[in-house]
């Protein structure tokens, strides 16, 4: 008596155990191996599913994979009733094994909308795998998000908003460098001025990721890495999980913080960031998604970061830093400027300036050389009622200045033109009087003019 696969007691008949002695002794290299179970000759096969049938399951399926395998079979069974070629449809397991067989698993949509970045994304999906990742080293990766609080906050205004939540994360560390609520929606202000806290405080990192919104892609805040030497990265379009380590975040967010301050009636926005600040304190590191070993844990390497110089601190770092270059047209009037801004004279004649400046914040505005990106001079705008004065300051020549009045600009001016003078001298080396009569003198007509 031995057991079954299943546990249960099974008896053998003595033909049965002959003939696997028997069948033993014949095999010399495997006499084990020859007495396991034979695997089916017809095992995948699926002989049900006509060749018809599977390619039109596979177009199906193409486009339609967020479709369940029982809609993919009731929908084969319609298509068999339209195209009687297809013959008969099998059974709903036949389906499932073939899908399960063939790698063609039930697929979430990415957006409900269908363009061409959505396609791209899908396509990338279906053709590439999705590994995990980590930085090398503290400090080398920064990711910074976005995230709407899931309660609501009363404005001085007595009105109820939703805040966000700006946040900025080291990839090795897990460290929770700044966190910090502002009451607009994302913006790209907002986004400059969590950035210059995270960066003030822990240093400055070699790359950071973020996602592709106009407020992460802003100019103000591309320019200001580029200026930084700071490299921007973005997640690929319609690819989330590129950042998830700071998507985790947002749910120690909601389950720690925010839960222990649903029962505030009166929350403001002072108070919010206060308790976070504290809860920030206390639970520095956002929450890892991979054990590792003591040694190599973010509780190691934050401590390494903290401790340490982790990044690259600058040594002046410029407040200013997030504000971009646009190029701008010196409009004339009848040859006269009439610029929003009041231009620096020296560049008066060009027709387009190169000017830095945020767009939030129009009280520093300064030209840039386009060439070597270094600030020339801080440009102030046009006060009309001042100009309504009629005081006007004389304008400096462009090509000469501060050297109009010398006495080579002089003599300069008070020179004939090279080529006049060249054809004047030409003119008398020939020794021949000017083609002209000139009017003659006459005294006694200019006594008569003279006389009363």
């Amino acid at each position: 008596m031995a057991a079954s696969d299943h546990g249960l007691p099974v008896r053998f008949g003595v033909s049965t155990l002959e003939r696997w002695l028997h069948k033993a002794r014949r095999e010399k290299r495997d006499p084990v191996g020859v007495l396991r179970r034979k695997i089916r000759t017809d095992v995948g096969a699926q002989e049900s599913l006509t060749l018809a049938v599977r390619e039109a399951l596979r177009a199906q399926y193409a486009g339609h994979m967020s479709w369940s395998v029982a809609l993919h079979h009731m929908n084969l069974r319609a298509l068999a009733e339209q195209r009687p070629e297809l013959g008969c449809v099998p059974s709903y397991s036949t389906i499932r094994r073939f899908l399960k067989a063939q790698g063609l698993f039930k697929r979430r949509r990415l957006s409900a909308r269908r363009t061409a970045g959505v396609e791209r994304a899908e396509a990338r999906l279906m053709q590439r795998e999705v590994r995990s990742y980590e930085a090398e080293h503290v400090g080398a990766l920064w990711h910074f998000d976005a995230h709407h609080c899931s309660l609501k906050v009363m404005t001085p205004r007595g009105g109820w908003v939703q805040p966000v939540l700006f946040g900025v994360i080291d990839d090795r560390s897990r460290l929770l460098c700044h966190l910090q609520w502002y009451l607009d929606a994302e913006n790209m202000r907002d986004v400059a001025h969590g950035l210059m806290q995270a960066l003030l405080r822990r240093g400055l990192p070699r790359a950071v990721l973020s996602d592709n919104g106009s407020a992460m892609c802003a100019a103000e805040i591309t320019e200001a890495f580029a200026r930084l030497s700071i490299l921007h990265d973005t997640t690929l379009s319609f690819s989330p999980y590129m950042n998830g380590k700071i998507e985790t975040l947002w749910t120690a967010v909601e389950g720690q913080l925010l839960a222990m301050l649903e029962s505030v009636a009166d929350l403001d926005l002072e108070f919010l960031n206060e308790a976070t600040q504290a809860w920030l304190s206390s639970a520095i590191t956002a929450p890892s998604t991979v054990k590792q070993a003591r040694h190599r844990s973010p509780a190691g390497r934050r401590a390494r970061m903290c401790c340490g110089r982790a990044g690259r601190r600058g040594a002046a770092l410029d407040l200013r830093a997030h504000r971009a270059a646009h190029p701008t047209a010196q409009r004339r009037h009848r040859g006269h400027r009439c610029a929003p801004l009041r231009s620096a004279e020296r560049v008066r004649h060009l027709d387009r300036v190169l000017v830095r400046y945020a767009r939030w914040d129009l009280s520093q505005v300064h030209l840039v050389d386009e060439h070597s990106g270094q600030v020339s001079a801080r440009l102030y705008p046009l006060d009309k009622a001042a100009n309504a004065n009629g005081i006007r300051r004389p304008l400096e020549p462009v090509a000469t200045r501060g050297a109009a009045g010398s006495g080579a600009s002089r003599r300069a001016r008070d020179r004939i033109a090279p080529l006049l003078e060249n054809l004047m001298a030409k003119q008398r080396a020939t020794g021949l009087p000017p083609r002209i009569y000139p009017k003659l003198h006459d005294p006694i007509m200019n006594m008569k003019e003279k006389t009363p």
